[in-house]
């Protein structure tokens, strides 16, 4: 079993969050992420996106939700789109869908794992 960040021990989202912007910096894509818990029945992904970097579309595990640490991100699910900002928290829906990041961002996606 891998040890992640806060299987133990709280993680300091902000402090992690920062050093993840930072990596994004210097990837071709634009982002970073860490897992901080992987269990089986979980996982939480904290995903530091530049500005305008995006999280291609895709479909989302059977329950997902996003919060949003710092920044700001658009969730895109068909034609409509929904900005989520700093200290929001909303369920990602389960048909295809993208993100993208409207400033520097770090979010956190919690997924259940089947």
């Amino acid at each position: 079993m891998n040890d992640h960040v806060a299987q133990h021990q709280p993680a300091d989202l902000t402090g992690l969050a920062t050093e993840l912007l930072t990596q994004a910096g210097s990837a071709t894509a634009r982002r970073a992420s860490r897992t901080l818990i992987s269990g089986a029945a979980q996982r939480a992904t904290l995903t530091a996106l530049l500005k305008d970097a995006e999280l291609g579309e895709h479909f989302a595990p059977p329950a997902a939700s996003l919060q949003v640490i710092s920044g700001e991100v658009e969730l895109s699910v068909g034609e409509r789109r929904q900005p989520v900002r700093t200290g929001e928290l909303v369920a990602v829906p389960r048909q295809r869908h993208g993100l993208r990041a409207i400033t520097d961002a770090a979010i956190l996606l919690t997924v259940a794992v089947d």
